[in-house]
């Protein structure tokens, strides 16, 4: 389905200012079919085409009542309203005021009636808001009646472009809607009526006084937002708390009569059980880290005994077998160190490709100058893809440091030796490409009878663990030689 943007884009003059402005107006119109208790369809006028005339309409946007059936079984979004069936429409348009009549509707046998309510902006009518009033159940109720009331003000606030307000974050999902509870406040900063809803909100707060005709603050509840909402006609939103087991959320709407604020309204959300739930997460999330915490100490440990061991051995190659053996176990301790950072099943391997690439420079020692720099990223990685290929990447940036530049560049001319780190990520494939302008592969090198532990490792790894392909070969000297090894693994999850 096409968004707003794109349908107003294709099919209407309006410029992007004026879709902003029709954007942030059903970002908020939930508010107004609830206060309504009505279907609403937003209407704009079309383009010439092909397939529809200029005086027909554009459905940009259609919303349902929360609090009552709808009259609409089918999404009207991107349909064109023919400009002989909503002549009220084209009314409003013309006069810029609000129009009321009565409209057939397909599928059923009696007229609605609607309101055709003008959506200006800049002193230009760019679009119609339409109501299809649904039948009541019975003689309206006076909450009902101030609920109407309610929507009649914000429906002037519409017509002259003080509705929807520019400020972001103060609509959308999530927000308190009309059923969650209201409270009605006067210009003068008091209790006009409360819901029941919002009453019980209330006595969670710890407030069982009366509130008509009283201010929230001689109530002894101070709401920072209504107070900013009626001195600036701004609205916001804030989080009540009483201790640490209730939450109120209070949405805070102003209501403007020629620039003034003549009210607010407050819709009242109880986000306890939301509240409660976020600090299990929490606490989960910060055991999380805590685990991964002691497993990267608990790595780090094993890697300074095998260290210390390695100090102590007369052994070259027991020396060298521990050193490597310790080398691979801090691998494994980044990968851990960066998810006590940022716990989950998912880690960023930039960050540990910047630790290991660290390792290797500090932990290597070479006769030759050796620069290693990195191109591209893989992104996001799950933890049973990032910590076997840390490993691999390690090793193979190593292996490279160590073995690709032995006897490199003669007695009058040290060259630099460099390695290339390059990591492409696709849809389905993580690529890691490490290249050296080394002395290259030996003539009967063979990756399937390799030559040490190390290489062993990366094969079966990569093979084996990650599901994904190896392979090593030396570059053409028109190339710049060296050695080219090319690691692809899926990202998917293996079946």
């Amino acid at each position: 389905m096409a968004t707003l943007s794109e349908l107003a884009t294709l099919r209407t003059d309006l410029s992007t200012p004026e879709i902003d402005h029709l954007v942030r107006l059903l970002a908020s119109w939930s508010l107004l079919s609830d206060l309504a208790f009505s279907d609403m369809l937003l209407m704009a006028p079309c383009v010439a085409a092909e397939t529809f005339d200029p005086g027909d309409y554009v459905v940009l946007g259609q919303v349902r009542p929360n609090n009552r059936a709808t009259l609409i079984g089918d999404d009207l979004v991107g349909t064109t309203a023919r400009r002989d069936q909503w002549p009220l429409v084209a009314s409003a348009v013309a006069t810029s005021e609000l129009v009321e009549g009565l409209v057939a509707l397909d599928g059923l046998s009696e007229l609605v009636p609607v309101w055709c309510i003008p959506v200006r902006f800049n002193s230009r009518v760019v679009a119609v808001l339409v109501r299809l009033q649904g039948p009541l159940r019975g003689p309206a109720s006076l909450y009902e009646q101030a609920y109407l009331s309610l929507f009649q003000r914000l429906c002037d606030m519409v017509a002259d472009a003080s509705f929807p307000f520019r400020e972001a974050e103060v609509a959308g999902p999530g927000m308190p809607r009309v059923g969650d509870g209201i409270i009605l406040i006067d210009g003068r900063g008091l209790v006009e009526f409360a819901t029941p809803n919002a009453t019980n909100a209330m006595h969670r707060l710890g407030l069982y006084a009366s509130t008509e005709g009283r201010s929230l603050r001689d109530l002894g509840l101070r709401v920072r937002v209504v107070e900013r909402a009626l001195e600036f006609g701004i609205p916001a939103i804030e989080e009540v708390d009483r201790g640490t087991d209730v939450a109120i959320l209070f949405h805070c709407v102003p209501l403007l009569s020629r620039d003034a604020v003549s009210g607010v309204i407050v819709l009242l959300r109880d986000v306890s059980d939301l509240r409660r739930l976020n600090r299990l997460v929490l606490n989960k999330d910060q055991a999380i880290k805590e685990v991964h915490h002691r497993v990267k100490n608990n790595l780090q440990t094993i890697s300074s005994l095998l260290r210390l061991q390695a100090r102590r051995s007369d052994d070259p190659h027991s020396r060298t077998a521990l050193l490597e053996a310790e080398r691979r176990i801090r691998s494994i301790a980044v990968v851990h160190e960066v998810l006590s950072r940022e716990p989950g099943e998912e880690v960023v391997f930039d960050e540990i490709v910047r630790s290991l690439v660290a390792m290797v420079e500090d932990s290597v020692l070479s006769l030759h100058p050796i620069e290693i720099t990195v191109n591209g990223d893989l992104g996001t990685l799950s933890t049973d893809i990032a910590t076997p290929l840390a490993v691999v990447l390690a090793e193979l940036l190593t292996n490279a440091v160590e073995h690709a530049f032995v006897n490199f560049g003669d007695e009058t001319h040290q060259e630099v030796g460099v390695v290339n780190l390059n990591l492409i990520r696709s849809d389905e494939m993580a690529t890691a490409e490490v290249r050296d302008n080394g002395r290259g592969l030996d003539e009967n090198f063979s990756l399937e009878v390799p030559t040490s532990l190390g290489l062993s490792i990366v094969r079966d790894l990569v093979r084996a663990q990650l599901g994904g392909t190896i392979e090593m070969r030396s570059l053409e000297a028109s190339n710049g030689g060296g050695t080219l090894v090319r690691v692809k693994v899926p990202t998917t999850e293996r079946r």
